[in-house]
Protein backbone atom coordinates (compact mmCIF):
# COMPACT_ATOMS: atom_id res chain seq x y z
CA UNK A 1 0.00 0.00 0.00
CA UNK A 2 1.19 3.43 -0.92
CA UNK A 3 1.93 5.92 1.81
CA UNK A 4 -0.43 9.34 2.78
CA UNK A 5 1.82 11.45 0.32
CA UNK A 6 1.92 8.81 -2.82
CA UNK A 7 -1.71 7.89 -2.11
CA UNK A 8 -2.30 11.85 -2.57
CA UNK A 9 -0.38 12.51 -5.79
CA UNK A 10 -2.15 9.60 -7.17
CA UNK A 11 -5.20 10.71 -6.31
CA UNK A 12 -4.98 13.85 -7.65
CA UNK A 13 -3.26 12.72 -10.97
CA UNK A 14 -6.53 10.86 -11.18
CA UNK A 15 -8.83 13.77 -10.73
CA UNK A 16 -7.17 15.55 -13.43
CA UNK A 17 -6.89 12.13 -15.85
CA UNK A 18 -10.73 12.49 -15.73
CA UNK A 19 -11.24 15.67 -16.92
CA UNK A 20 -8.89 15.04 -19.69
CA UNK A 21 -11.51 12.98 -21.88
CA UNK A 22 -13.93 15.84 -21.35
CA UNK A 23 -11.44 18.08 -23.75
CA UNK A 24 -9.74 15.79 -25.96
CA UNK A 25 -12.46 15.58 -28.32
CA UNK A 26 -12.66 19.60 -28.67
CA UNK A 27 -10.08 20.07 -31.39
CA UNK A 28 -11.35 17.74 -33.10
CA UNK A 29 -15.18 18.82 -33.41
CA UNK A 30 -14.35 21.22 -36.76
CA UNK A 31 -12.76 18.26 -38.43
CA UNK A 32 -15.80 15.67 -37.70
CA UNK A 33 -18.22 18.55 -38.76
CA UNK A 34 -16.42 18.96 -42.10
CA UNK A 35 -16.25 15.33 -43.13
CA UNK A 36 -19.78 14.58 -41.62
CA UNK A 37 -21.38 17.51 -42.08
CA UNK A 38 -23.99 17.99 -39.41
CA UNK A 39 -24.82 21.32 -38.03
CA UNK A 40 -24.26 23.42 -35.10
CA UNK A 41 -26.89 22.28 -33.15
CA UNK A 42 -25.56 18.28 -33.87
CA UNK A 43 -22.08 19.43 -32.39
CA UNK A 44 -23.68 21.00 -29.08
CA UNK A 45 -26.05 18.10 -28.82
CA UNK A 46 -22.84 16.02 -28.99
CA UNK A 47 -21.32 17.69 -26.28
CA UNK A 48 -24.58 17.58 -23.85
CA UNK A 49 -25.42 14.21 -24.46
CA UNK A 50 -22.25 13.54 -22.54
CA UNK A 51 -23.16 16.23 -19.70
CA UNK A 52 -26.27 14.46 -19.49
CA UNK A 53 -25.10 11.10 -18.87
CA UNK A 54 -22.92 12.35 -16.83
CA UNK A 55 -25.32 13.77 -14.49
CA UNK A 56 -27.60 10.79 -14.58
CA UNK A 57 -24.70 8.80 -13.03
CA UNK A 58 -24.17 11.35 -10.81
CA UNK A 59 -27.70 11.05 -9.34
CA UNK A 60 -27.36 7.27 -8.76
CA UNK A 61 -23.49 6.38 -8.21
CA UNK A 62 -22.58 9.54 -7.48
CA UNK A 63 -22.20 8.48 -3.61
CA UNK A 64 -21.91 5.15 -3.70
CA UNK A 65 -18.08 5.48 -2.93
CA UNK A 66 -19.64 6.57 0.58
CA UNK A 67 -21.03 3.30 1.18
CA UNK A 68 -18.34 0.52 -0.78
CA UNK A 69 -15.44 2.43 -0.75
CA UNK A 70 -13.50 4.96 -3.06
CA UNK A 71 -11.20 2.37 -4.64
CA UNK A 72 -14.18 0.06 -6.36
CA UNK A 73 -16.12 2.75 -7.81
CA UNK A 74 -13.02 5.05 -8.66
CA UNK A 75 -11.39 2.28 -10.28
CA UNK A 76 -14.78 1.06 -12.25
CA UNK A 77 -15.37 4.16 -13.40
CA UNK A 78 -11.65 4.68 -15.36
CA UNK A 79 -12.62 1.46 -16.17
CA UNK A 80 -15.57 2.64 -18.14
CA UNK A 81 -13.73 5.68 -19.50
CA UNK A 82 -11.28 3.24 -21.05
CA UNK A 83 -14.73 2.30 -23.00
CA UNK A 84 -15.40 5.43 -23.77
CA UNK A 85 -12.34 6.27 -25.30
CA UNK A 86 -11.87 3.15 -27.79
CA UNK A 87 -15.30 4.28 -29.15
CA UNK A 88 -14.31 7.69 -29.85
CA UNK A 89 -11.09 6.13 -32.04
CA UNK A 90 -13.96 3.97 -33.46
CA UNK A 91 -15.85 6.40 -34.40
CA UNK A 92 -16.68 6.78 -38.07
CA UNK A 93 -19.96 9.10 -38.03
CA UNK A 94 -22.24 10.78 -35.28
CA UNK A 95 -23.95 8.11 -33.74
CA UNK A 96 -20.47 7.12 -32.82
CA UNK A 97 -19.44 10.01 -31.07
CA UNK A 98 -23.19 10.51 -29.22
CA UNK A 99 -22.64 6.79 -28.11
CA UNK A 100 -18.94 7.73 -27.06
CA UNK A 101 -20.12 10.48 -25.18
CA UNK A 102 -22.67 8.81 -23.26
CA UNK A 103 -20.61 6.09 -22.14
CA UNK A 104 -18.07 9.02 -20.82
CA UNK A 105 -20.18 10.58 -19.24
CA UNK A 106 -21.62 7.60 -17.59
CA UNK A 107 -17.98 7.14 -16.47
CA UNK A 108 -17.16 10.94 -15.34
CA UNK A 109 -19.99 11.00 -13.53
CA UNK A 110 -19.16 7.81 -11.32
CA UNK A 111 -15.76 9.23 -11.19
CA UNK A 112 -16.22 12.99 -10.21
CA UNK A 113 -17.54 13.54 -6.39
CA UNK A 114 -15.64 10.04 -5.94
CA UNK A 115 -11.82 11.22 -7.00
CA UNK A 116 -12.80 14.83 -5.37
CA UNK A 117 -13.66 12.69 -2.07
CA UNK A 118 -10.53 10.61 -2.42
CA UNK A 119 -8.37 14.23 -2.48
CA UNK A 120 -9.52 15.34 0.22
CA UNK A 121 -9.56 12.00 2.11
CA UNK A 122 -5.70 12.01 1.32
CA UNK A 123 -4.55 15.10 1.64
CA UNK A 124 -2.12 16.33 4.27
CA UNK A 125 -4.31 19.40 5.42
CA UNK A 126 -8.16 21.05 4.41
CA UNK A 127 -6.56 23.69 2.45
CA UNK A 128 -4.09 21.70 0.28
CA UNK A 129 -7.00 19.24 -0.33
CA UNK A 130 -8.89 21.96 -1.84
CA UNK A 131 -6.59 23.51 -3.69
CA UNK A 132 -5.74 20.15 -5.21
CA UNK A 133 -9.42 19.18 -5.73
CA UNK A 134 -10.59 21.82 -7.30
CA UNK A 135 -7.51 22.67 -9.99
CA UNK A 136 -7.35 18.52 -10.76
CA UNK A 137 -10.68 19.16 -12.77
CA UNK A 138 -9.27 22.54 -15.11
CA UNK A 139 -5.53 20.79 -15.31
CA UNK A 140 -7.14 17.62 -16.93
CA UNK A 141 -8.98 19.51 -19.29
CA UNK A 142 -6.34 22.01 -20.09
CA UNK A 143 -3.84 18.66 -20.96
CA UNK A 144 -7.03 16.97 -23.07
CA UNK A 145 -7.10 19.73 -24.96
CA UNK A 146 -3.43 20.56 -25.74
CA UNK A 147 -2.93 16.80 -26.19
CA UNK A 148 -5.25 16.41 -28.26
CA UNK A 149 -4.63 19.30 -30.42
CA UNK A 150 -1.14 18.40 -30.60
CA UNK A 151 -1.53 14.40 -31.50
CA UNK A 152 -3.93 15.66 -34.30
CA UNK A 153 -1.61 17.97 -36.23
CA UNK A 154 1.56 16.69 -35.70
CA UNK A 155 1.06 12.55 -35.07
CA UNK A 156 -0.12 9.84 -37.30
CA UNK A 157 -3.83 8.82 -37.38
CA UNK A 158 -4.72 11.60 -36.28
CA UNK A 159 -8.11 11.46 -35.58
CA UNK A 160 -7.66 8.05 -33.46
CA UNK A 161 -4.04 8.01 -31.28
CA UNK A 162 -5.07 10.37 -28.93
CA UNK A 163 -8.22 8.32 -27.67
CA UNK A 164 -5.65 4.79 -27.64
CA UNK A 165 -3.59 7.02 -25.72
CA UNK A 166 -6.04 7.68 -23.07
CA UNK A 167 -7.64 4.67 -23.21
CA UNK A 168 -4.50 3.12 -22.13
CA UNK A 169 -3.62 6.12 -19.47
CA UNK A 170 -6.96 5.03 -17.98
CA UNK A 171 -6.69 1.28 -17.66
CA UNK A 172 -3.04 1.71 -15.89
CA UNK A 173 -4.75 3.98 -13.32
CA UNK A 174 -7.53 1.55 -12.67
CA UNK A 175 -5.10 -0.45 -11.50
CA UNK A 176 -2.89 1.80 -9.62
CA UNK A 177 -5.56 2.88 -7.63
CA UNK A 178 -5.84 -0.54 -5.76
CA UNK A 179 -2.46 0.76 -3.53
CA UNK A 180 -4.36 3.43 -1.68
CA UNK A 181 -5.47 2.29 1.33
CA UNK A 182 -9.23 3.22 2.34
CA UNK A 183 -9.87 5.57 4.70
CA UNK A 184 -12.42 4.01 7.16
CA UNK A 185 -15.25 5.89 7.72
CA UNK A 186 -19.07 5.51 9.29
CA UNK A 187 -21.07 4.62 6.29
CA UNK A 188 -24.64 6.11 5.73
CA UNK A 189 -27.52 4.71 6.94
CA UNK A 190 -29.97 2.16 4.95
CA UNK A 191 -29.88 -0.22 2.29
CA UNK A 192 -27.35 0.01 -0.34
CA UNK A 193 -29.90 -0.26 -3.37
CA UNK A 194 -32.06 2.27 -2.21
CA UNK A 195 -29.08 4.79 -2.26
CA UNK A 196 -28.94 3.79 -5.72
CA UNK A 197 -32.32 5.03 -6.75
CA UNK A 198 -31.36 9.05 -8.47
CA UNK A 199 -31.39 11.43 -5.56
CA UNK A 200 -29.63 14.66 -4.71
CA UNK A 201 -28.49 15.28 -0.59
CA UNK A 202 -27.17 17.69 1.51
CA UNK A 203 -26.52 17.35 5.04
CA UNK A 204 -28.52 19.87 6.99
CA UNK A 205 -25.50 21.86 8.16
CA UNK A 206 -23.67 21.72 4.69
CA UNK A 207 -27.04 23.61 2.99
CA UNK A 208 -26.61 27.47 3.92
CA UNK A 209 -23.36 26.61 2.61
CA UNK A 210 -24.60 24.94 -0.78
CA UNK A 211 -27.21 27.40 -1.89
CA UNK A 212 -24.79 30.59 -0.86
CA UNK A 213 -22.39 29.15 -3.70
CA UNK A 214 -25.07 28.20 -5.96
CA UNK A 215 -24.20 31.56 -8.38
CA UNK A 216 -20.43 30.94 -8.37
CA UNK A 217 -20.80 26.81 -9.14
CA UNK A 218 -22.64 28.80 -12.41
CA UNK A 219 -20.76 31.35 -13.23
CA UNK A 220 -17.67 29.59 -13.00
CA UNK A 221 -19.08 26.19 -14.94
CA UNK A 222 -21.11 27.92 -17.62
CA UNK A 223 -18.46 29.85 -18.80
CA UNK A 224 -16.05 26.29 -19.27
CA UNK A 225 -19.16 24.78 -21.18
CA UNK A 226 -19.03 28.14 -23.67
CA UNK A 227 -15.23 27.61 -24.49
CA UNK A 228 -15.52 23.60 -24.46
CA UNK A 229 -18.62 23.34 -26.99
CA UNK A 230 -18.27 26.33 -28.92
CA UNK A 231 -14.64 27.61 -28.31
CA UNK A 232 -13.43 25.95 -31.41
CA UNK A 233 -15.69 27.15 -33.56
CA UNK A 234 -14.71 30.47 -32.52
CA UNK A 235 -11.03 29.82 -33.16
CA UNK A 236 -11.89 28.57 -36.87
CA UNK A 237 -14.86 30.52 -37.43
CA UNK A 238 -14.27 33.92 -36.20
CA UNK A 239 -10.75 34.21 -35.08
CA UNK A 240 -9.46 32.57 -38.29
CA UNK A 241 -7.19 29.58 -36.46
CA UNK A 242 -6.80 26.52 -38.65
CA UNK A 243 -4.02 24.82 -36.76
CA UNK A 244 -4.98 22.41 -34.45
CA UNK A 245 -2.32 22.34 -31.91
CA UNK A 246 -3.27 26.31 -31.93
CA UNK A 247 -6.90 25.59 -31.22
CA UNK A 248 -5.89 22.76 -28.61
CA UNK A 249 -3.30 25.41 -26.38
CA UNK A 250 -5.77 28.52 -26.70
CA UNK A 251 -8.37 26.25 -25.47
CA UNK A 252 -5.68 24.87 -22.89
CA UNK A 253 -5.00 28.18 -21.77
CA UNK A 254 -8.36 29.10 -20.19
CA UNK A 255 -8.23 26.17 -18.06
CA UNK A 256 -4.21 26.39 -17.18
CA UNK A 257 -4.83 29.57 -16.02
CA UNK A 258 -7.84 28.43 -13.25
CA UNK A 259 -5.23 26.24 -12.06
CA UNK A 260 -3.17 29.37 -11.85
CA UNK A 261 -5.85 30.85 -9.97
CA UNK A 262 -6.53 28.52 -7.83
CA UNK A 263 -3.17 27.79 -6.71
CA UNK A 264 -2.78 31.92 -5.89
CA UNK A 265 -6.05 32.28 -4.18
CA UNK A 266 -4.57 29.89 -1.33
CA UNK A 267 -2.41 32.32 -0.18
CA UNK A 268 -4.69 35.33 -0.74
CA UNK A 269 -7.00 36.75 2.41
CA UNK A 270 -10.76 35.54 2.18
CA UNK A 271 -11.82 39.34 1.47
CA UNK A 272 -8.90 39.84 -1.06
CA UNK A 273 -9.41 36.48 -2.94
CA UNK A 274 -13.04 36.82 -3.37
CA UNK A 275 -12.66 40.25 -4.98
CA UNK A 276 -10.19 39.19 -7.10
CA UNK A 277 -11.73 36.34 -7.83
CA UNK A 278 -14.84 37.42 -9.39
CA UNK A 279 -13.05 40.77 -10.49
CA UNK A 280 -11.17 38.71 -12.90
CA UNK A 281 -14.19 36.33 -13.57
CA UNK A 282 -16.24 39.10 -14.51
CA UNK A 283 -13.11 41.33 -16.40
CA UNK A 284 -11.81 38.28 -18.84
CA UNK A 285 -15.25 37.70 -20.07
CA UNK A 286 -15.77 41.42 -20.83
CA UNK A 287 -12.57 41.36 -22.70
CA UNK A 288 -13.57 38.07 -24.31
CA UNK A 289 -16.57 39.66 -25.72
CA UNK A 290 -14.23 42.64 -27.13
CA UNK A 291 -12.07 40.37 -28.70
CA UNK A 292 -14.99 38.44 -30.27
CA UNK A 293 -16.71 41.60 -31.50
CA UNK A 294 -13.29 42.85 -32.94
CA UNK A 295 -12.12 39.53 -34.60
CA UNK A 296 -8.92 39.35 -32.35
CA UNK A 297 -7.13 36.46 -31.44
CA UNK A 298 -4.46 38.41 -28.67
CA UNK A 299 -7.48 40.11 -26.77
CA UNK A 300 -9.24 36.64 -26.91
CA UNK A 301 -6.19 35.29 -25.37
CA UNK A 302 -5.70 37.71 -22.60
CA UNK A 303 -9.57 37.74 -21.98
CA UNK A 304 -9.21 33.94 -21.65
CA UNK A 305 -6.20 34.01 -19.00
CA UNK A 306 -8.09 36.52 -16.92
CA UNK A 307 -11.29 34.56 -16.53
CA UNK A 308 -9.49 31.80 -15.80
CA UNK A 309 -7.64 32.78 -13.08
CA UNK A 310 -10.99 34.13 -11.87
CA UNK A 311 -12.66 30.84 -12.50
CA UNK A 312 -10.16 28.84 -10.65
CA UNK A 313 -9.72 31.17 -7.39
CA UNK A 314 -13.83 31.34 -7.42
CA UNK A 315 -14.23 27.47 -7.86
CA UNK A 316 -11.44 26.73 -4.91
CA UNK A 317 -13.69 28.50 -2.61
CA UNK A 318 -16.84 26.89 -3.50
CA UNK A 319 -14.54 23.30 -2.81
CA UNK A 320 -13.01 24.45 -0.09
CA UNK A 321 -15.82 25.81 1.61
CA UNK A 322 -18.13 22.62 1.01
CA UNK A 323 -15.65 20.43 1.95
CA UNK A 324 -15.69 22.34 5.48
CA UNK A 325 -18.93 22.02 6.01
CA UNK A 326 -19.39 17.99 4.83
CA UNK A 327 -19.34 15.51 7.66
CA UNK A 328 -16.78 12.85 6.04
CA UNK A 329 -19.17 10.45 5.78
CA UNK A 330 -21.07 12.24 3.58
CA UNK A 331 -18.68 13.78 1.62
CA UNK A 332 -18.99 11.91 -1.68
CA UNK A 333 -22.28 12.69 -1.77
CA UNK A 334 -21.50 16.66 -1.04
CA UNK A 335 -19.44 16.75 -4.01
CA UNK A 336 -21.17 14.28 -6.09
CA UNK A 337 -23.99 17.27 -5.69
CA UNK A 338 -22.34 19.65 -6.47
CA UNK A 339 -20.94 18.39 -9.88
CA UNK A 340 -24.75 18.07 -10.83
CA UNK A 341 -25.14 21.47 -10.26
CA UNK A 342 -22.09 22.44 -11.88
CA UNK A 343 -22.95 20.36 -14.74
CA UNK A 344 -25.94 21.30 -15.44
CA UNK A 345 -24.90 25.05 -15.77
CA UNK A 346 -21.63 23.36 -17.77
CA UNK A 347 -24.24 21.76 -20.64
CA UNK A 348 -27.82 23.73 -20.96
CA UNK A 349 -26.36 27.16 -21.58
CA UNK A 350 -24.11 25.67 -24.33
CA UNK A 351 -27.09 23.18 -25.57
CA UNK A 352 -29.26 26.55 -26.20
CA UNK A 353 -26.13 28.14 -27.47
CA UNK A 354 -26.00 25.43 -30.14
CA UNK A 355 -29.47 25.76 -31.21
CA UNK A 356 -29.25 30.08 -31.00
CA UNK A 357 -26.28 29.81 -33.68
CA UNK A 358 -28.47 28.50 -36.45
CA UNK A 359 -30.97 31.73 -35.91
CA UNK A 360 -28.67 34.26 -35.00
CA UNK A 361 -25.18 33.20 -36.11
CA UNK A 362 -22.00 32.62 -34.16
CA UNK A 363 -20.55 35.81 -32.87
CA UNK A 364 -24.13 37.46 -31.53
CA UNK A 365 -24.87 33.63 -29.78
CA UNK A 366 -21.35 34.08 -28.18
CA UNK A 367 -21.57 37.54 -27.17
CA UNK A 368 -25.25 36.83 -25.35
CA UNK A 369 -24.03 33.83 -23.86
CA UNK A 370 -20.68 35.69 -22.43
CA UNK A 371 -23.17 38.90 -21.18
CA UNK A 372 -25.20 36.61 -19.34
CA UNK A 373 -22.28 34.67 -17.40
CA UNK A 374 -21.23 37.82 -16.78
CA UNK A 375 -24.57 38.69 -14.56
CA UNK A 376 -24.04 35.45 -12.80
CA UNK A 377 -20.64 36.75 -11.32
CA UNK A 378 -22.57 39.84 -10.11
CA UNK A 379 -25.02 37.47 -8.63
CA UNK A 380 -22.47 35.35 -7.32
CA UNK A 381 -20.30 38.21 -5.95
CA UNK A 382 -23.15 40.02 -4.55
CA UNK A 383 -24.05 36.47 -2.47
CA UNK A 384 -20.11 36.30 -1.84
CA UNK A 385 -21.01 39.59 0.02
CA UNK A 386 -24.08 38.73 1.75
CA UNK A 387 -22.26 36.07 3.43
CA UNK A 388 -19.43 37.93 4.54
CA UNK A 389 -22.02 40.46 6.18
CA UNK A 390 -23.52 37.62 7.79
CA UNK A 391 -20.22 36.23 9.53
CA UNK A 392 -19.18 39.35 10.89
CA UNK A 393 -22.49 40.00 12.38
CA UNK A 394 -22.39 36.76 13.94
CA UNK A 395 -19.43 37.33 15.01
CA UNK A 396 -20.15 41.14 16.44
CA UNK A 397 -22.99 39.35 18.45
Amino acid sequence: MLGRPLSFALAGTVGAATLTAASAPSPLYPVYQAEWGFSSFVLTLVFAVYVFALLGSLLTVGSLSDRVGRRPVASAALVLLALGMVLFALADGTGWLVAARIVQGLAVGAAAGTTTALVVDTAPSAATGAVVSSSAPLLGIAVGAVLSGALVEHAPYPEHLVFWVLAALYVLLAALLWAIPEQRRAAPAGPLLRSLLPSLGLPRETRPVFVGHLPAMAATWALGGLYLSLGSSVLANLLGVEDHLVVGLVLGVFFLAGVAGTVASIRLPAVTGAVLGYGTLGGGVLVTIAAVLADSLPVYLVGSVVAGLGFGGTFRAVVSDLGAAAPAARRGEVFATMFVVSYLAFSVPALVAGLAVDSWGLRTTVVAYAGLDVVLVVAAAGAAALRGRARRSALRA
